[in-house]
């Protein structure tokens, strides 16, 4: 979906242990460069390819890939996409999460002992599958650069890091200055045209995650791109200040 004339979200089915949602990547560039925000599922990485290229914009214009967290619906291709696109494409993600994603450390949410129990009351035939795609976690690939809260990239119109944790400790949020679009990772979700908190089931520290909310009210923001739900741009500023006025409520 087009949100402005460089950022376009892709449309990815994730289908996760019995969860058949979608989610959305997005895709932002300028006439140099294109950056891909999270990378879907494991073995979503062809789908996103050919949407990149169905947007206009040549694979090999992709320079780097910024990951704002470690869950396994975010980094699930990563590997997958460096290996098509580059191996010397950059690899940006927040230092905290970043042990995470390059597998030093067992995911906080998908690790094994805590799918097995998410997966217990499914039928056996999700069962299996769960079970054949824990032998390939944890998904990892290499960080190449870490990004801190206010952090600023130049490329494609400039984006300002924000550390949004919660939801996990190195979640991150990216503010697109050009299109004055934020990028929310889960740090918000939309539905129906709405945003909302992030879902408390998934989220380890929700009283962390409300109170970062109060650093997006100081943002002037057009359009906000929720993984979960994808784009919401009615009134946004403020439906984040009414948000962010529940933290620690």
């Amino acid at each position: 979906m087009r949100i402005t004339k460089g950022i376009e979200t892709i449309d990815v089915k994730m289908n996760l242990f019995g969860n058949s949602s979608p989610i959305f990547p997005t895709l932002i560039w300028d006439d140099q460069d294109a950056i891909l925000v999270d990378t879907g599922t494991p073995e979503s990485s062809h789908f996103i390819e050919h949407a990149i290229e169905e947007t206009g914009i040549s694979l090999d214009k992709v320079k780097a890939i910024i990951l704002t967290h470690q869950d396994i619906d975010h980094i699930g291709s990563l590997s997958e996409l460096v290996h098509d696109l580059d191996e010397s494409l950059s690899v940006y993600a927040h230092p905290l999460d970043k042990p995470y994603i390059e597998g030093e450390c067992p995911l906080i949410k998908f690790n094994e002992e805590a799918l097995l129990d998410r997966i217990s009351g499914f039928s056996p035939e999700v069962q299996a599958e769960a079970k054949k795609k824990l032998e390939a976690l944890p998904p990892k690939g290499k960080v190449d650069h870490v990004l801190t809260d206010g952090d600023y990239l130049p490329q494609c119109g400039g984006m300002t890091v924000i550390h949004t944790p919660g939801h996990t400790p190195g979640h991150i949020s990216l503010y697109c200055h050009r299109d004055r679009v934020l990028i929310a990772g889960d740090a918000l979700i939309a539905n129906h045209g709405q945003l909302e908190g992030p879902r408390e089931a998934v989220t380890p520290d929700m009283d962390m995650a409300m109170t970062s909310l109060k650093k997006l009210t100081t943002w002037d923001i057009q359009k906000v791109i929720c993984y979960h739900g994808g784009l919401v741009d009615n009134h946004v500023n403020d439906q984040i200040a009414e948000l962010a006025s529940r933290a620690n409520k």
